[in-house]
Parts: C-alpha cells; sequence; structure tokens
C-alpha cells in the first residue's frame, strides 16, 4: 500500500518539495508518503478560492448536486479500498471503517438533496402594517466567503465530508486541512471531486502541518472557520480570529444514564452491550463514546457486572481482522496518555475493574468505579477505551451528574418513561439527547453539535450550509398583493 500522494490544489494535483510519513499505528509500519504544499501553494489555493467565490456562489444547483451525487456513488464503488486505507493509517478495526466510508456516501446524498432545495427563497407579505402597503420581502441565503475546515484523525473520511460536502452544497469554495496523522482518506475525496465539473478553485485539499495552520486561520480571504477537535485548539482559535465566524465541534465525555425503570434482564443486558461497544469503539475516540455511565441505585449492581462482562467481550487486535472490535489509539503518545490518567485515578481511590493496561499504541478497555470527582479522567474527555460507572439515586441526581461537566455534547438515557424522556430533553445541558441508546448515536443529516465548552454551531449537512450562509433580504416594492 506504500505510495506517496500529491495534494489538490485549486482542483488539480499537486507535489511540493517535501513529503512526511504516515504509518500504521498497529504496527508502526510505513502506509504512505504525503507531499507537503509550500507556502506559494498554500498562497495560490487561497487565493484561487477567493478570486472564484463569486463565480462558486453562482453555480447552478444542478452542477452542485451532481458532482456531489457523483462523488456519493463513487464513495460507493471505492467503499473496500477506502476502507482499508481508514484502517490503516488511522488503526481503526476494518467493520468501523467500512461502516465510516458508508457514512460518507449518506453525507454527500444528503448535500446533493439539500443543494437542489435550497436557497428557493422565502416571501414575506410586509403590507400587514401602514408602511409596508405594496411590498414584498423575499429572503434568500448567500455564502459568507471561503470556508477554511480543518478535520480531525478519529474520523478521517467522514469528517472531511462533512466540511467539504456542506460548502459546496452551499457554493462557498473550501480550502480543507485535513489531520497530519490521517490524510490519506482527505486526498481520496479530492480524487473523486476532481472527476467532476465543479469550478476550478473552488476547492483544495492541503495537508499542511499543524504548525502552519496559524496563517490560514488569520487569514482574511477565509471569513468561515469549521474545525473539529480539541478544546484547548478550538477556542484558541476563537480568541484569535473574535470576527470571524466559526463552527467548533469541540467533543465532550458523554454520559449514559439508566433510570430505575430500565430493569428488566433484557433492558439491562442491551443497555450494557451498547455501553461496552460503544465505549471502545474507534478505541474510545470519538467525541460521542460513552465515556460515564451513571445507573440509578435500583439496577446499578444488576447492571454493573453485566457492563464489566461486555467490556471484556470486546475483541481486541488487529484492525485488519473482520473480527477485531478495539484496535489501537491512534499513536502510542495517545495511550500512554490514557495509561497516566487511569492510574491517577487508581492511584486518587478508583476501583479498577477489567483493563487498565498498555501494549505500545494499543490500551485495553477498561472500567472503572468510585473514581474521585477531581481527577482528570473525571473532568477531561479520556479519548480512550475507558469507562466510569456510578451509582445515584434517582433521576434528579442522575440528570445533575451528567450536568457537572464542562461538556455538554450528547447524552443517552435508557427510560420507558416518555415524561422522563421530556425531562431529560429540558433539563440535561448537552447538544443532544438519545433516548433508549447511548450517547453515541448520530445520524449525519440530525443538527450535531453542543453547548458548553463542546462548542458553538451545528454539523448535519443543512445545518452547516445554514452555518456557511446567510440571509440577504429583497424588497420589492409597489406590488399589487
Amino acid at each position: 500500500m506504500t505510495s506517496t500522494h500529491a495534494f489538490w490544489l485549486a482542483g488539480r494535483q499537486a507535489t511540493g518539495e517535501t513529503t512526511f510519513d504516515v504509518t500504521s499505528p498497529w504496527d508502526g509500519r510505513l502506509v504512505a508518503q504525503v507531499s507537503v504544499p509550500t507556502e506559494a501553494q498554500v498562497e495560490e489555493a487561497v487565493a484561487a478560492a477567493y478570486a472564484v467565490r463569486d463565480e462558486f456562489a453562482a453555480t447552478p444547483a444542478h452542477v452542485r448536486a451532481a458532482a456531489l451525487d457523483h462523488v456519493s456513488k463513487r464513495l460507493i464503488e471505492r467503499t473496500e479500498e477506502i476502507a482499508q486505507l481508514i484502517s490503516a493509517e488511522n488503526g481503526k478495526p476494518i467493520k468501523w471503517a467500512r461502516g465510516e466510508v458508508g457514512r460518507a456516501v449518506s453525507v454527500f446524498r444528503f448535500a446533493a438533496e439539500e443543494a437542489r432545495r435550497f436557497n428557493g427563497g422565502e416571501a414575506q407579505r410586509l403590507d400587514t402594517d401602514l408602511g409596508g402597503q405594496g411590498r414584498l420581502a423575499l429572503t434568500r441565503r448567500f455564502p459568507k466567503g471561503v470556508v477554511l475546515g480543518i478535520a480531525p484523525f478519529n474520523f478521517p473520511l467522514n469528517l472531511c465530508a462533512h466540511k467539504i460536502a456542506p460548502a459546496i452544497a452551499a457554493g462557498a469554495p473550501i480550502v480543507l486541512k485535513p489531520a497530519p496523522a490521517t490524510p490519506l482518506s482527505g486526498l481520496i475525496i479530492g480524487e473523486l471531486l476532481a472527476e467532476t465539473e465543479l469550478p476550478a478553485g473552488s476547492w483544495s485539499i492541503l495537508p499542511v502541518t499543524n504548525d502552519r495552520m496559524p496563517a490560514l486561520v488569520q487569514d482574511e480571504r477565509l471569513p468561515v472557520i469549521s474545525f473539529t477537535g480539541s478544546d484547548k485548539v478550538g477556542y484558541a482559535i476563537m480568541d484569535s480570529v473574535p470576527r470571524k465566524h466559526l463552527t467548533l465541534e469541540l467533543g465532550g465525555n458523554g454520559a449514559a444514564v439508566v433510570l430505575a425503570d430500565w430493569a428488566s434482564d433484557e433492558d439491562l443486558d442491551w443497555a450494557a452491550n451498547r455501553i461496552a461497544t460503544f465505549s471502545n469503539y474507534q478505541g474510545g475516540q470519538s467525541c460521542i463514546s460513552v465515556q460515564r455511565v451513571i445507573a440509578d441505585a435500583a439496577v446499578y449492581d444488576r447492571l454493573l457486572p453485566r457492563i464489566v462482562a461486555a467490556v471484556e467481550a470486546q475483541v481486541t487486535g488487529d484492525p485488519s481482522d473482520a473480527a477485531t472490535d478495539v484496535g489501537p489509539l491512534v499513536s502510542e503518545d495517545a495511550a500512554k496518555r490514557v495509561e497516566s490518567w487511569v492510574d491517577e485515578a487508581v492511584g486518587a481511590g478508583a476501583t479498577l475493574l477489567t483493563g487498565g493496561k498498555r501494549d505500545g499504541a494499543s490500551y485495553a478497555p477498561t472500567v472503572l468505579t468510585d473514581v474521585p470527582a477531581e481527577v482528570t479522567i473525571s473532568c477531561e474527555e479520556v479519548f480512550g477505551p475507558v469507562l466510569t460507572v456510578q451509582k445515584v439515586d434517582g433521576e434528579a441526581a442522575a440528570f445533575a451528574a451528567v450536568n457537572a461537566s464542562k461538556y455538554g455534547l450528547q447524552a443517552g438515557v435508557f427510560t420507558h418513561d416518555l415524561q422522563a424522556a421530556f425531562r431529560a430533553h429540558r433539563s440535561l445541558e448537552v447538544g443532544g439527547v438519545v433516548i433508549g441508546d447511548v450517547p453515541s448515536y448520530r445520524a449525519d443529516q440530525m443538527p450535531y453539535g453542543g453547548a458548553k465548552q463542546s462548542g458553538v454551531g451545528r454539523e448535519g449537512v443543512k445545518f452547516a450550509m445554514d452555518d456557511y450562509t446567510y440571509e440577504r433580504v429583497l424588497v420589492l416594492t409597489g406590488l399589487a398583493l
């Protein structure tokens, strides 16, 4: 699989003067070499996107929709190849990598559909007041300008899709910076876009190093920034460019609440299996993976051993093996960080029920109880296969425990009580509440984002398109309404 990959500059392939290596976190083998854009090439990409912004905004909807449909269909055709690439560069188990390709297929399809119906215009009579007699307002949306998309490593294809597809659908040029650890999936999207009729300059995919990101962030020709990553980096971007429009998806420490009415053996088995799966899928490297379980005392003693057994049943190992559930983290440093947080918690009095061992970049699926509130793993996003379980008395205490976090991305509530579901929706300080399942559920067309330090704005194709555009009203005068 080793090869040298060009990048995409204003819709065409290009190479720079240097390369960097992409290696497998599973076995350290060289997966590919990627060419790095020079400063002049980055400038060319930004200048081209800025120059084409008016032309691209005026591109007929059918042109943009056809391009998006094409990418969606080509992803289907190349699913296995791309899944193998994701698994190789990211360490993601192949079954999850195949699922990620399927999600990206849907993202581009949704974007094609939205491109066809976006911006039809909303008419509003203004003669509801005497001063508006004979007047009609027509409101449409127009791009705010060129989008700078900054994608993370954990979903290297789908989160690139969530930057690129809405921008194209809305007619906004985009410059995408994929994660340096996992650039290959984003570059594949470039291959497919290059097969379309989109205007030259309307998109670029530039695998620049992180230390060159501030210059792009500061560039006034890039007025919209869509960033997915850590809260530290996201808020540093916000502080550095307070007058730009930002969408920040900054992660969380997702809680799964199990209320007292979720009490049958079938209920508890379902909850335990879902919790075990989605605290460990992607190696726990998902913003909405289950990090905290908050269980009512009425079910805690029956639920906890089920969770431990389900976590221990997770198959760890080679991500290329279809039987593997949990592969390595993205790097050995990431695994060492998780190890240090677990060791800190245990040293402070937490009880380790299973896991707690590191082997290179891999960390064993881990369950902790009695975790002190002040330790790092209670306060921060672990981004690893680690789960804490907490006992509470009643719904109010459970919801308070969810909210006792600086993050607020999504929460899952296991309950059969419709009233409790609506109370959760009203009370929980998160961007999404999932009833009867873990917080890890995301449909790519729904609004996705958080509250508090989990960010601002929303992803999800239609909602990202709204973020990338603004309303402009046209008032027509002298009409016989």
